[in-house]
């Protein structure tokens, strides 16, 4: 049975509706595209204040992308602390963080080329 073809555009929604469910703070997607040798399309990071939140910011993630387009994570890292969690959906990878490793690594500094869309919540 063939597996359904997920756009980009539809997985990076749910997974924002997904940080949105349960606050999570300063969402940003960086655009990967038009630089060369990038390991996925897009970025998506966000931070949570403690370890719960950032553990509830993942699996309210994983549980709605599940349900909504019936797809999996190829690989997720970084569970067993919580400060810096990465989800990878292959094109689109999502970093949570806790605020003190988010500016510590300050990612999207390192990927500066990167088109960067700001998510404005309302919380």
């Amino acid at each position: 049975m063939a597996k359904n073809k997920i756009s980009p555009d539809q997985l990076i929604s749910v997974i924002i509706s997904g940080i949105e469910d349960v606050k999570g703070k300063e969402i940003n997607i960086l655009d990967l595209r038009d630089i060369e040798n990038t390991v996925c399309d897009y970025f998506i990071i966000c931070e949570g204040t403690s370890n719960t939140q950032v553990n509830a910011i993942v699996n309210s993630i994983q549980k709605k992308v599940s349900k909504e387009l019936k797809d999996n994570p190829w690989h997720t890292e970084g569970l067993d602390n919580a400060e810096w969690v990465l989800i990878d959906y292959v094109n689109v990878v999502v970093h949570v963080f806790q605020k003190h490793i988010r500016e510590y690594y300050d990612i999207e500094s390192l990927w500066g080329d990167a088109k960067t869309t700001v998510i404005e919540t309302s919380y």
